[in-house]
């Protein structure tokens, strides 16, 4: 599937539905690293893509990066209400109260080996 798909982009047929299944096939190989890169282009393309913000958060929780996985899935839950894709919202409200739950643990640990003053904020590096 991935390699067909490689062929029609590299015929510059671009669209973000071809980079929404390359970077669902990439996820599914494990390669966060190039799911990423086809599931942004696919919502830079397209920014109301909710199926994309939700697969990008997976693709960047794959690659351990839990900030930019909750800010993904914030937008698309942004997008999925002002679409009214009821399903969507839920399944990204599901994923991120999962992630803010899992990381509970240990932020309690990290606020007290010493919080934000060894660098430990909620701040989300993405925005500002």
């Amino acid at each position: 599937m991935i390699e067909g798909l490689n062929k029609l982009l590299a015929k510059g047929m671009d669209s973000p539905e071809l980079r929404f299944g390359l970077g669902k096939g990439y996820l599914e190989q494990g390669d966060s690293g190039q799911a990423i890169v086809h599931l942004s282009a696919c919502v830079a393309q397209k920014a109301d893509y909710s199926a994309g913000w939700k697969l990008l958060g997976k693709a960047y929780l794959q690659q351990g990066d839990r900030a930019r996985a909750a800010s993904a899935w914030r937008t698309g839950i942004d997008v999925a209400e002002r679409r009214g894709d009821k399903q969507a919202s839920k399944e990204m409200a599901i994923f991120l109260k999962r992630l803010q739950k899992a990381a509970a643990p240990a932020d309690a640990a990290s606020n007290e080996v010493g919080g934000a003053e060894a660098g430990f904020t909620d701040a989300d590096p993405t925005e500002g």
